[in-house]
């Protein structure tokens, strides 16, 4: 296999994941997807204490471990909606395996989420409950968001991305995302605790 081929193919993967986790950043901007069907979101304020790494300075090129598993920060989203920003950063863990981390200032706190993609090949985001992994999903809010991207994401600099959140009744939330023109894709979300997350390196 030539290293064209291998450039590509882990390429395509990050462009995934990018689209994936865009979701989750699209998802943090606006008001919580499942707002419908109860469940509140999780807020820390003790993220600015000094004991804890503050997710809010996690900049591209550090390499940090996130529950556990070390990443390095390839790349970041900034999005914009309505005049919320707010920040997703792509994890690589050096196997192909992307996360997506977002961060946004909210004001019940900071909301850090982890979003890990899911396949959904095929499959378009309705407007009423959807099933996935067996388990049942409830429409939230929908739309656009606008994006400007830094580092390595396998995005064009600027863009729209489409979104729609779902959240089941035990609080899961789960999001599809595409880039304007592409194929949906579809990610979960679990929310971080402060502490969770340690910078080995900065850049």
């Amino acid at each position: 296999m030539t290293t064209a081929v291998v450039l590509g193919l882990c390429l395509a993967a990050v462009v995934v994941a990018v689209v994936v986790y865009v979701a989750s950043a699209r998802r943090d901007g606006r008001d919580r997807a499942g707002a419908d069907v109860g469940t509140d979101a999780d807020f820390f304020d003790d993220f600015a204490d000094p004991d804890y790494f503050d997710p809010r300075t996690l900049q591209v090129g550090d390499t940090a471990t996130v529950e556990g598993t070390r990443f390095k920060a390839i790349g970041a989203l900034h999005l914009m909606r309505q005049g919320d920003e707010w920040t997703e950063h792509l994890l690589d863990d050096g196997s192909r395996r992307v996360h997506w981390l977002s961060v946004q200032e909210r004001p019940e706190g900071l909301e850090v989420m982890l979003w890990t993609p899911v396949q959904a090949q095929g499959m378009v985001p309705a407007k009423s409950m959807l099933i996935m992994e067996g388990v049942e999903f409830f429409p939230g809010e929908r739309g656009t968001v606008a994006y400007r991207a830094e580092g390595m994401t396998g995005l064009p600099e600027r863009g729209l991305l489409d979104f729609a959140d779902y959240r089941a009744h035990d609080g899961r939330l789960l999001s599809f995302q595409r880039v304007q023109g592409g194929q949906w894709v579809a990610s979960y979300a679990s929310p971080l605790t402060p502490g969770s997350i340690q910078v080995d390196r900065r850049a």
